[in-house]
């Protein structure tokens, strides 16, 4: 099967502590690495509002796993995903060249650089 790149948001209930979270997306990460995917990064987006009311909660741990894989992986992880309930909701996205190079570049801070450069310029001036 052909290799893909993929990125899943997740959200963890907002009433587990820190160390619960950790261990929670510790599982995942590992239900990836079992099936032999490979992780590209892992992003903690900390704990935010939601839009609207899921699960009579109004906050949620925001999580974004990056991670290269075959086909059946996303079967598998969001299969973890509907049995473990301390996920409230999750997306996974199939990443095309572009996304990928993207990520890259935002993950090493090469976007905030160009805007920097362009303030400072104008400020310059």
């Amino acid at each position: 099967m052909e290799v893909r790149n993929y990125e899943t948001v997740f959200i963890v209930t907002p009433v587990l502590n820190e160390g619960q979270v950790q261990e929670t997306v510790e599982k995942f990460t590992q239900v990836l690495k079992e099936n032999s995917a490979a992780i590209v990064a892992t992003e903690s987006w900390g704990l935010r509002k939601l839009a609207y009311p899921i699960q009579k909660k109004n906050t949620g741990y925001y999580y974004c796993l990056s991670y290269t894989g075959s086909g059946n992986i996303v079967d598998v992880l969001e299969l973890a995903f509907r049995r473990d309930e301390r996920i409230i909701r999750f997306l996974t996205t199939v990443l095309d060249k572009h996304a990928v190079d993207y990520n890259n570049r935002r993950r090493n801070g090469e976007m905030n650089q160009q805007k920097a450069a362009k303030e400072t310029e104008a400020v310059a001036q």
